[in-house]
């Protein structure tokens, strides 16, 4: 490698081989991505699925739906304008990243019904070796990358609750994350498990046409949207403005994102925002149940966002109407026909529905081996600690979206995941143009930021003792949220801090600048004075005057903080 660089311009790019395991959102966006701005590099997505879009092609229950308004719930650059409610549902979504992939020609890059299995790194080659199962014929093969992205998802590998006796149950019995659609539930008494973000969409759903649904509840939660963001079902008027007038669908998702950017405070402790959020909540939910018993169980007295919010249309209205029983508590075991509760009562049910999410742990769903063989599965197994949630200490060349403390309770998720994109680009940049063996975050730059994480959790409400997935017991520690906001997420990751990685190099480190020519000379076609100008229009060196210039400062009016962000109308 080192004499065919010696025989190139500088910068000369590298073939590079990219394995990224899942075609689900960040799968997709990283292949845009690439696609857009690489050229010289392979790239596959191996996805387990039988089709793209991950959680939004798995989570196929009644009323599966997004908690974040729809119009939002898109890339930054890529608007959808004809999405039917503000919390549009799991098969809207499916169907914007499936016209993404469609549009950018994505597909090419997907292998579908394969799942990797295993990767270890190859010290000899600075490569993985990645054992990959095609499912269709349950075959196995062995693949080999450079770099290799886990873009697997966080709420994907789905579980049973661990309740005594369930498979003892002889009826139906569903999983919201395994979904079976030839289940029928019209006139049937139905029990259902759990009051998380599926279960609260569940229920309103299936409840005017079931017989019963017996609910199961152990824990309170907050259900409420936030003001100003209730559920709305979108005009054919609205929908044709939306699309006969960008600037006004711009403004209108400009005006979403700042004002859930604008809700951070709520997650400290002890602000305006939190105790307005939370007396506001507090009203709405007794309002709609209209029960002060109910109210009593399932207020919660920590803070509102402990645990993630839920905006749940419908919901709270269904626990009161008459075909609904809530029993609160805990379930001892399960039976033949039904559960037995901590009540000491058995209730049976025609079917049984566990709405009880998924294995949170961060840990990678295969065996993964980094330096000297030590695998991440185990590395991670009490406490996954990462750095900036997209790399591990120990494991090169290996890159994840959505890992340990990435920001995806903090404010707008997708604007996070394309920041970890573009670093995760500039990191692939810099191998390709460089004679770069390895690249991993150093064990002291994970330990510090771990050490940062945790003091700075304390002054948050997701500290609070709530059973959270945020958290692997209620008092923490926070394994899964970033330490700040999705803006300050967005600032930390807007440049890699090559300081906090160990790079190393093939041979000479000074390679890269090859035979002496720059790649301007190359190209017949540039322009080989392109810095002679009339006046100074280059880039700002400063990062305050760049971040000024990018995020328009002074093109709005300040605005009081006040206990709610301001959302707009149609």
């Amino acid at each position: 490698m080192s004499s065919d660089r010696l025989s190139r311009p500088i910068h000369s790019e590298r073939q590079v081989r990219i394995i990224c395991i899942g075609a689900g959102a960040s799968g997709l966006l990283f292949a845009y991505k690439l696609q857009r701005s690489f050229s010289n590099y392979s790239l596959t997505l191996y996805e387990k699925n039988a089709d793209i879009a991950g959680t939004w092609y798995e989570n196929k229950y009644p009323g599966c739906a997004c908690d974040v308004p729809s119009h939002n719930y898109t890339w930054s650059f890529e608007p959808k304008t004809d999405w039917s409610a503000t919390y549009a549902s799991s098969k809207e979504i499916y169907n914007y990243f499936d016209t993404f992939s469609q549009k950018y020609g994505l597909r090419r890059f997907c292998q579908v019904n394969h799942q990797v299995v295993k990767a270890t790194w190859n010290a000899a080659r600075n490569a993985y070796d990645v054992r990959v199962r095609d499912l269709a014929s349950e075959e196995e093969f062995d693949d080999t990358c450079d770099i290799l992205i886990n873009a697997g998802g966080v709420l994907n590998s789905w579980k049973w609750p661990e309740i005594p006796g369930l498979q003892q149950y002889k009826g139906p019995l569903l999983h919201t994350a395994n979904w079976d659609e030839s289940i029928n539930l019209e006139g049937k008494h139905v029990g259902l498990i759990g009051n998380g973000s599926s279960g609260i969409q569940v229920l309103p759903a299936i409840q005017p046409y079931v017989k019963k649904v017996t609910t199961f509840i152990r824990e309170p939660t907050w259900v409420s949207p936030v003001p100003g963001l209730e559920q709305h079902v979108f005009t054919a008027e609205e929908k044709q403005t939306f699309a006969n007038n960008p600037s006004h669908l711009n403004e209108y998702r400009k005006e979403i994102e700042s004002g859930m950017n604008g809700q951070f405070s709520t997650f400290m402790r002890a602000t305006q925002i939190q105790k307005d959020t939370k007396e506001y909540m507090t009203g709405q939910m007794k309002e709609k149940l209209q029960s002060p018993e109910l109210s009593n169980l399932l207020i919660p007295d920590w803070s509102v966002g402990c645990r993630r919010i839920t905006p749940g249309p419908g919901y709270l209205e269904s626990l009161v109407a008459d075909n609904v029983q809530v029993v609160y508590g805990n379930i001892d075991r399960i039976t033949e026909n039904g559960c037995v509760c901590d009540d000491g009562k058995e209730y049976a049910v025609d079917v049984l529905i566990c709405a009880t999410g998924f294995d949170t742990t961060f840990k990678p769903r295969f065996p993964l081996f980094g330096f000297n063989g030590e695998n991440l599965q185990d590395k991670w197994k009490d406490e996954p600690q990462s750095y900036f949630g997209i790399a591990a200490a120990g494991f090169p060349n290996y890159l994840t979206f959505l890992g340990p403390n990435s920001p995806i309770g903090n404010g707008p998720v997708l604007s996070a995941v394309e920041s970890q994109a573009d670093y995760m680009l500039k990191l692939i940049d810099r191998f390709q143009t460089h004679n770069i063996a390895t690249f991993s975050p150093q064990p002291e730059a994970v330990k510090d930021f771990i050490e940062y994480k945790d003091e700075f959790m304390k002054g948050t409400v997701w500290a609070d003792a709530c059973r959270s997935w945020y958290k692997p017991t209620p008092e923490g520690p926070v394994t899964a949220l970033w330490p700040g906001s999705t803006l300050h997420y967005m600032e930390a990751m807007d440049e890699v801090r090559w300081d906090d990685w160990n790079v190393r190099y093939q041979g000479n480190r000074f390679n890269w600048m090859g035979n002496g020519y720059s790649q301007t000379e190359v190209d017949q076609t540039a322009d080989w004075g392109y810095y002679i100008r009339n006046k100074d229009d280059g880039e700002h060196m400063s990062r305050g005057k760049k971040l000024r210039i990018m995020n328009k400062s002074g093109s709005k009016q300040p605005t009081a903080q006040s206990g709610f962000s301001v959302f707009p109308k149609i």
